[in-house]
């Protein structure tokens, strides 16, 4: 079992265990009681009251280059330097005199660009999450290593100072960029672990040129074609990426560097609400031993309740990507040659496909759009458009507007394409209109791949402003024209206006008043 002598700045640690193998923790989640072993062999803990993040209480300390370069506003809150000297101290306080628990591993697949980091925590399940999460390296690679970024993780202590800090709650969740340290106080919930080094990354990665990507990634097995998949919840981005066709990249975190993309992580963090063996089998199957599961309801026999939201609707489960047996092993790829964003538009107006051109795709990335349907939330009776820039917003430590640079540069070098895939609702609204059915939508992610798109038989709808295929193979175009499954063509385009005058308004937060990055003249029109 591997162990350290000591952690710099914390005292009086009766044991150090770093980098335990699955057999270890596994033994440590038993003796302290944190898990308990379901009926398919994973664990499963709970995180206490916080069954997610806590966005509301993350903060930046406003200091050095993220004074200057961070997006500030509601989803990233600066915090002074004093404070976060506090409450630093204040977990090195907490931290010590108990065992602990170090993970030292990488986000990043890509040797050259990935970030060593260290994640010190109190509990064992905590360290089995990051095992799964980030990348596992080498017992050669430990020798030598040094982090480059440390997570402090003391969830057993609070801030019962906030109000006098001016903060939101007792939880807080804070970065400082330029030490590069993050601490965390006030809650048990992993999710926060991964997401803060994927915001970190969005912040050290473009500054070098680098493009990091909240989306998935596979690879075709023969052509070595890559694609990315985007899109926001209940858009199809995990299952539609999950293809036994193509192996898998990721899941949920890339880079796209000078060489190709790769995989920010080591595992995958999928939703377990629902889930079952026959709509999802690559997940299901790699909940066993190794897999965490979070928060969900575990019956007498020991077997999952996975339809139990009881605890809450975000029960989730974490395992190794090797796991997936349908895998790129190495977490690279070459430069996509397709980029799809996917939507669940409830509208019923967009397309079940559009071929985007490299500026329209700067536009549809920092819009970030899919759609609510009525019932979802209460007080929700229509459809509801929900935006959120670069498909992540929640994550993008710097302005938007420096993802999709990137994004038009990397496409327009690497010849990348482009579509818009909507697997939402068609011949009317939600209530109207039916879902988009799954084969159509393999069909047409099968070809975008094969070429069957490559063609220049498109119509242009001038509100909608996008380029929609007349056929695609056999498939006519009344399946993919929207308004050809509407009852009313007059209806359709009140609709269309209806939607398009909603992009318009989302993306004036986007056009500073210069031409330089003016992309209105590329989305929607009205």
């Amino acid at each position: 079992m591997k162990t350290m002598e000591r952690i710099p700045g914390i005292e009086n640690s009766p044991a150090i265990y770093r980098n335990l193998s699955y057999d270890d923790i596994f033994e440590h989640e038993q003796k302290n009681n944190e898990t308990v072993l379901t009926a398919q062999g994973a664990m499963t803990v709970d995180t206490g009251i916080f069954t997610g993040r806590s966005p509301k209480d993350k903060y930046i300390v406003k200091e050095g280059q993220a004074e200057k370069d961070i997006w500030w506003g509601n989803i990233n809150k600066p915090v002074s330097e004093d404070i976060f000297n506090e409450l630093h101290a204040q977990c090195l306080n907490h931290l010590s005199g108990k065992p602990l628990y170090v993970f030292d591993g990488y986000a990043g697949a890509r040797q050259s660009t990935r970030l060593s980091l260290r994640v010190i925590t109190e509990k064992a399940w905590q360290h089995h999450f990051c095992t799964n999460m980030f990348i596992r390296p080498q017992d050669s690679e430990l020798d030598s290593f040094v982090p480059e970024f440390t997570i402090y993780n003391a969830s057993g202590t609070a801030n019962p100072k906030f109000k006098e800090h001016g903060l939101n709650s007792d939880v807080f969740v804070i970065f400082h960029l330029s030490k590069k340290i993050a601490i965390i106080g006030g809650t048990e919930y992993g999710g926060e672990m991964k997401k803060g080094i994927f915001s970190v990354m969005n912040f050290y990665k473009p500054l070098e040129g680098i493009l990091t990507m909240h989306c998935s990634a596979n690879v075709g097995k023969d052509k070595g074609d890559s694609a990315l998949f985007f899109g926001l919840s209940g858009t199809g981005k995990t299952t539609l990426s999950t293809d036994p066709k193509r192996p898998l990249i990721g899941d949920d975190e890339h880079g796209w560097d000078d060489e190709g993309i790769w995989n920010l992580e080591g595992g995958c963090y999928a939703k377990a609400i629902n889930l079952n063996p026959d709509d999802e089998p690559l997940i299901y199957n790699a909940i066993k031993r190794d897999a965490l599961l979070e928060n969900v309801v575990v019956l007498d026999d020991n077997s999952v309740d996975y339809a139990d939201n009881s605890k809450t609707e975000n029960t989730r489960v974490s395992y190794p990507i090797f796991h997936i047996p349908n895998r790129v092993e190495s977490g690279v790829a070459n430069h996509p040659e397709n980029i799809i964003f996917l939507t669940c538009d409830a509208f019923g107006v967009l397309p079940p496909v559009a071929r985007l051109s490299p500026e329209q795709a700067m536009y549809h990335f920092l819009s970030g759009y899919t759609a609510k349907v009525a019932g979802t939330e209460r007080g929700i009776t229509e459809p509801t458009a929900t935006f959120s820039a670069c498909f992540g917003a929640a994550f993008m430590t710097l302005h938007p507007t420096r993802y999709a640079r990137l994004l038009g540069e990397k496409m327009k070098k690497h010849g990348t394409k482009a579509y818009l895939v909507n697997t939402g609702w068609a011949g009317g609204p939600h209530g109207v209109g039916s879902r988009m059915k799954i084969k159509l939508t393999r069909s047409i992610i099968d070809g975008i791949f094969d070429g069957t798109l490559d063609h220049s038989d498109y119509t242009h709808h001038d509100v909608l402003n996008l380029e929609i295929p007349d056929h695609m193979g056999a498939v006519k175009s009344e399946l993919l024209h929207p308004w050809a499954s509407w009852n009313s063509r007059d209806d359709f385009e009140a609709q269309a206006k209806k939607l398009a005058g909603m992009f318009v308004q989302n993306f004036k937060q986007y056009v500073d008043g210069s031409s330089e990055f003016d992309f209105t003249a590329h989305g929607p029109q009205v």
